[in-house]
């Protein structure tokens, strides 16, 4: 067999153990440079597998009572401007994509290959959002819990109860709150690049209407180019009022 072909078959996922007992006989220091890649790999793909199994432990313990339970997140905490935004996400139990993690830890191009996966694979799939208008009035804590709520309220299936990333969610379901959630459940996981790539997709809109402050770049956080434009043109109608420097900038306007 020649080392391309070899290369091609060394590409699956698995391959019969028979086969690699013949490449290891292989004195050809291409097709072992090929099998030590592999091996690798494979290692690789195995701490990720029980890494993955491994954050499925919350959600264990619902399943083994016949329960559905939801993962709950949300991004745009940070933002000058837009909206903040949740997910509520429920995962079958035979829900296999080894990808799926704290959507901080994903590349923005791996959450959107992520997200349409999701949406396909899981049970139900429920998207909150509280506009900058919101987050004035009430705070952004609680513009975050009613994103959250909302989240939940709109999923076509009723979970038996919640996994969240550090809240508490107004509604009236058993609740567990994580730590850092995202990194432990896949379910929040889930919710988290859900609810990112959603947000990301808003702010693209937005940086269409408002083309000077970058906001398919920043996603509404104060970055250099953000603050610059800030100081040049103003608030848009989405940036948040009550958020600094934004505030103090709204106060030098009035002053004047």
């Amino acid at each position: 067999m020649k080392i391309n072909e070899i290369k091609d078959l060394l590409q699956a996922d698995s391959i019969d153990p028979a086969i690699l007992a013949e490449l290891a006989k292989d004195d050809r220091k291409g097709v072992q440079k090929l099998l030590v890649s592999y091996q690798r790999r494979q290692e690789k793909l195995a701490k990720q597998k029980e890494e993955f199994l491994g954050r499925f432990s919350y959600e264990k313990d619902f399943w083994a009572k016949g329960q559905l339970v939801a993962g709950v997140d949300e991004v745009g905490r940070g933002p000058l401007a837009g909206p903040v935004v949740a997910a509520a996400v429920i995962l079958p139990e035979d829900f296999s994509l080894l990808e799926v993690n704290d959507s901080k830890k994903l590349s923005p191009q791996k959450r959107l290959v992520l997200y349409p996966k999701i949406l396909q694979e899981a049970v139900a799939v429920g998207v909150g959002v509280m506009d900058n208008k919101v987050i004035d009035q009430i705070n952004i804590y609680e513009a975050d819990r009613l994103a959250m709520k909302q989240a939940v309220e709109a999923l076509s299936t009723r979970p038996d109860a919640l996994l969240v990333d550090a809240m508490k969610v107004p509604v009236d379901l058993p609740q567990l709150e994580l730590i850092k959630g995202d990194a432990k459940s896949n379910s929040i996981a889930a919710a988290s690049i859900v609810a990112k790539v959603f947000r990301d997709s808003l702010m693209d809109d937005y940086a269409r209407l408002y083309p000077d402050y970058a906001f398919d770049h920043n996603a509404g956080y104060g970055t250099k180019d953000h603050l610059e434009a800030l100081r040049k043109y103003g608030p848009t109608p989405i940036h948040r009022l009550t958020f600094s420097p934004v505030s103090e900038m709204v106060g030098l306007k009035k002053a004047d």
